[in-house]
């Protein structure tokens, strides 16, 4: 099969769809499936695993490369021919893809990733700002040939705008590199070593992208708990934001982290908090959850589909902080329930591996494929893209 992937994000920008795109290729490479990559203008990586990468052009908002609608987009579509075009989280230049696509008579898979009409609720840009953004997410969606949501959450909110045609499809975890075992390991030992945890300490930790809907500001409500320190692994543009706010609780901020670096910290930590309530999915809920880490997270988007409450972590209320700092409290005070909740929430995630997520998508694909395979003249198959899966 031969897959055109274009994406609103990918390398050097690191972030949930990048990874997402990369384990994505390293599958395709891995099945023996030919790939191209769309993607916005960016310094290096002309290729991975074996896929060309097209850059177009893009601007930047707030740190982060915006690609723009381009002739370049079906062009390249058109030069490579593909049997089906795979859209990670469409915006501008996944919108654009996905009409390039259809014009092209090409079947397009999108993939809803980021929640950007939740996302302007949450940033003070007002209810007629998101309703203009759930419009938009219907149109770009309505025109491609299945949507694939990554949580019931994002899939019941799609079906209220009045998106058809969805399909689940969740995200893997590399349970190899992300393991309980690296506790007692000498880089998580030098990790606790850093962020200042004393023995008998809980390293609590927050691990992500440091932007405003991230909300990771909530964790200032822990300043009275005892017997903790907290550290915060990411960067981005809240830091110096969030520097300020949380300098009550003296925390260290490592940065971003990557490879065996983040495995460690991850195995490093006592407690996982997930603060954003916006997310999709929440992929770092499923590292912490593989290293064998406890997890408190909001009751909102992909996080209650992840964590089950009071069996591998605790779900607060996503609008009032003492709910956030009450389960981290409980655990922090509880070594026996951290360790339970912990080994609870590694037997969840250690089957969803990414070679297993990498062939349901590859399903996905061959659904998008015969359903719009022409039948007679001009006519598209019916029926043979569920979308109760």
């Amino acid at each position: 099969m031969r897959v055109a992937i274009v994406t609103e994000s990918f390398l050097p920008t690191v972030n949930g769809v990048t990874t997402s795109v990369l384990r994505v290729l390293d599958h395709l490479e891995r099945r023996g499936h030919e790939a191209v990559v769309v993607a916005p203008a960016g310094r290096g990586h002309d290729a991975y695993a074996g896929a060309r990468v097209v850059r177009v052009p893009s601007v930047a908002y707030r740190q982060f490369p915006v690609g723009l609608p381009s002739p370049q987009v079906a062009g390249a579509l058109a030069a490579f021919r593909p049997d089906v075009v795979h859209v990670a989280s469409p915006f501008l230049l996944g919108g654009h893809a996905i009409a390039a696509a259809a014009r092209l008579g090409v079947p397009s898979v999108a993939v809803f990733q980021t929640d950007v009409a939740r996302y302007a609720a949450t940033s003070g840009l007002g209810p007629v700002t998101s309703a203009v953004a759930w419009r938009l997410v219907r149109r770009l969606h309505e025109q491609a040939t299945v949507t694939l949501v990554p949580s019931t959450s994002s899939r019941r909110d799609l079906e209220r705008a009045g998106v058809e045609r969805l399909a689940t499809w969740g995200r893997g975890v590399d349970s190899v590199r992300y393991h309980p075992n690296r506790r007692a390991g000498e880089g998580a030992r030098l990790f606790r070593e850093a962020a200042g945890a004393r023995p008998g300490e809980a390293l609590v930790g927050y691990v992500g992208r440091l932007a405003p809907e991230k909300q990771v500001e909530r964790l200032a409500a822990l300043r009275p708990v005892e017997g903790m320190r907290l550290v915060v692994v990411g960067g981005g543009p809240a830091l110096p934001s969030l520097r300020r706010r949380l300098r009550h609780l003296d925390p260290v901020f490592t940065g971003p982290l990557h490879g065996e670096e983040l495995a460690d910290a991850y195995a490093a930590l006592d407690v996982f908090v997930h603060t954003g309530a916006t997310e999709t999915f929440g992929q770092t809920v499923q590292e912490a959850h593989a290293s064998g880490v406890p997890v408190v997270a909001p009751a909102a988007g992909g996080p209650l589909d992840l964590v089950r409450h009071g069996e591998d972590g605790f779900l607060v209320d996503p609008l009032h902080d003492h709910s956030l700092r009450r389960a981290v409290r409980t655990l922090v005070d509880d070594p026996g329930l951290r360790a339970r909740l912990g080994e609870a929430g590694r037997r969840a995630v250690v089957g969803r591996t990414w070679e297993r997520l990498g062939d349901e998508l590859l399903g996905h694909y061959a659904d998008a494929v015969a359903a719009a395979r022409p039948v007679g003249r001009g006519r598209s198959r019916p029926g043979l893209l569920s979308t109760s899966n």
